[in-house]
């Protein structure tokens, strides 16, 4: 194998890395004992990205500057997002020049394709940390159920991360390529994936050595987040009930009420009952209740059912019953709420597989698939499919469909079509996708023109056009008058989505600060080190000073005090340095409780801050 390609999991909630090791297999790309997720959030402090821990850290801090759920905005339009789901958001959104969402943080504007770069270099930077190399090229997992933007988009957002994205895969595929690969089963699969922002039911005939993907159903804004905001609506009506002039609708209300949602949530999924307490800033009121998994069930079950009737749809489109299965698959970290098992065991009739955790195996069957393009050992055939049929708009807004929901990709198709005007010398040929019958129901991808076609009565040009559907579900399309060979072709960029010159001048920007920019994210992050370290020593100096001669804590309280000084310069090597210093002054604390306190925030330092 020539160059490592590891697969990233990009998330609503969360996102990881995963790759195949030689002596190991497939496994998730962490330090020993830490967690390999890292929290899809980031917030703006100082001019600079943070991501992940650190920003969720800050995100009550700094409510309107901190992001979550980009996922469920990439490749979309504003008039595509419901005033519903954008007036949840703690952050402000508006239309671009090509009516692309562009998210508002102060005075700047970012497309959803730069917030979900900045993610994936997290991930890609802690990674190259862990495997001690540099990474270049990724598989980049996507519901099943995203289209061609939302795929662009996504492959836009990697590039802007510095990595080539070679193989854009779906969720599902991913999930049954990670089971396959470790059960070798034939057989009928349904794999349900749940995560938090989108849904996907995929259905897999497994045979032999080949993988294919028989169909495919879903929603791009379905997922756990719409558990959290189930669970905000009950709070805010007890706390309205509670306190009549409480004001709910500020960045920061909205913020601690999804955190709190969230909690609970989670919680209940490990017990029967919670207590909570919501405060929010300044207001002078205080919440407490309780929740039972009792009251959350009816919050949750129209959303479950959502799900299911999904996984109606995709047994229909592939004529099968739920007696057909052999086995159902739980993929995405809000399958593991009971209640989701509980109604997928009722709905399926059989219990759902769940040997490998939820929240890695998106990203092991990515890795794994990173692996064999690789030059990896190669023992099975993976056939995915296009989830929504793409085709062109013909005379009377008609969708003329070159190629049908659940193909197995990657194809072509060709079909001929003619003028309708007398001496007409070009086309406009209109891409869609969708599964109605009128274009106006269905998504227009992007647009292009035959030109240069001889003067001929309508009806007498042949034009063929030909889509193309490479393995990542990316399309092109060209168009050919048969009778003159003038030909054109376009690979389709949406109107909302970034140009190849904005992509351009991205990276542009990104390699011209590419020092600035890192420097100042090391100072950002050093100087976080530095408060979490000195925060132990000081919590525990009480028994430091017993347990050490008076000398040493006095090169301690110098050094805590030179760590303090440089924390306030801009040098984030001599800030390390200082670090690496006071750290060496209380390694002999190993043995006591202050000790084990500040080592294990200088054991945080060690590894890549995110």
């Amino acid at each position: 194998m020539t160059e490592r390609i590891v697969g990233i999991d990009l998330g609503t909630t969360n996102s990881l890395a995963a790759t195949v090791f030689d002596q190991v297999g497939p496994e998730v790309i962490a330090e020993p004992g830490q967690t390999p997720i890292i929290p899809s959030v980031l917030t703006m402090h100082e001019g600079k990205w943070l991501v992940g821990q650190e920003a969720l850290i800050r995100s009550l801090q700094n409510p309107t500057q901190t992001l979550h759920s980009i996922k469920r905005l990439i490749g979309r339009s504003l008039e595509e997002i419901p005033a519903e789901e954008q007036a949840q958001l703690p952050y402000q959104l508006r239309s671009g020049e090509r009516g692309q969402v562009l998210v508002c943080l102060d005075e700047q504007a970012f497309t959803p394709q730069e917030i979900s770069a900045e993610i994936l270099k997290a991930v890609k930077y802690r990674a190259e940390a862990i495997l001690g190399e540099t990474l270049q090229k990724a598989v980049i997992t996507v519901p099943a159920y995203f289209d061609d933007v939302q795929r662009q988009a996504t492959r836009d957002a990697a590039r802007l991360a510095g990595l080539e994205a070679v193989r854009i895969l779906n969720e599902p595929t991913a999930a049954a390529i990670a089971y396959g690969l470790d059960e070798r089963k034939d057989g009928k699969i349904a794999v349900y994936d749940l995560g938090g922002g989108t849904f996907d039911i995929s259905l897999l005939q497994l045979t032999g050595k080949i993988f294919k993907v028989v169909a495919t159903n879903g929603d791009t804004r379905l997922g756990g987040d719409d558990f959290d905001q189930a669970i905000v609506g009950e709070l805010t009506l007890r706390i309205q009930q509670e306190f009549t002039d409480a004001e709910l609708r500020s960045p920061l209300a909205r913020q601690v009420l999804r955190q709190t949602a969230e909690t609970i949530k989670i919680s209940l999924s490990q017990s029967n009952e919670i207590e909570y307490t919501i405060s929010i800033g300044d207001q002078s009121w205080s919440h407490q209740g309780s929740f039972t998994t009792t009251e959350l069930q009816p919050l949750l079950a129209p959303v479950i059912q959502r799900t299911l009737q999904r996984c109606q749809q995709a047994l229909d489109q592939a004529d099968w019953k739920v007696e057909d299965l052999d086995e159902v698959v739980l993929v995405g970290g809000s399958t593991v709420v009971p209640e989701v098992r509980r109604q997928v065991q009722q709905f399926f009739g059989r219990a759902p597989q769940v040997a490998i955790d939820p929240y890695k195996v998106v990203a092991l069957g990515a890795g794994i698939q990173g692996h064999l393009l690789a030059g990896g050992r190669r023992d099975f055939l993976l056939l995915d499919v296009i989830p929504l049929a793409l085709g062109i708009e013909t005379v009377g807004g008609t969708f003329s469909k070159l190629i049908t929901a659940n193909t197995t990709v990657p194809t072509e198709a060709k079909d001929l079509y003619t003028t309708h005007v007398d001496n007409q010398t070009a086309i406009e040929i209109n891409i869609y996708q969708g599964e109605r019958e009128l274009v106006r129901d269905c998504r227009c991808l992007g647009r292009f023109k035959l030109r240069g076609i001889p003067a001929m009565k309508a009806g007498l040009p042949l034009v063929e056009v030909t889509f193309r559907v490479d393995a990542n579900g990316i399309l092109t399309v060209s168009a050919l008058e048969k009778r003159s060979q003038t030909d054109a072709s376009i690979e389709v960029i949406p109107f909302h989505g970034l140009t190849q010159q904005e992509i351009d001048d991205l990276l542009e920007a990104s390699y011209e600060h590419a020092i600035e920019d890192f420097t100042a994210r090391q100072l950002i992050e050093f100087r976080q080190t530095a408060e979490r370290v000195l925060q132990g020593i000081e919590m525990h100096w009480t028994i430091a000073e017993k347990a050490l001669a008076q000398i040493d804590c006095t090169a301690i309280r110098q050094q805590m005090e030179v760590v303090r000084q440089q924390m306030e310069g801009q040098d984030p090597q001599v800030l390390k340095t200082e670090m690496d210093r006071l750290g060496d002054l209380t390694r002999s604390l190993a043995d006591t409780v202050v000790g084990q306190a500040v080592l294990s925030a200088l054991q945080d330092q060690e590894t890549t801050p995110v």
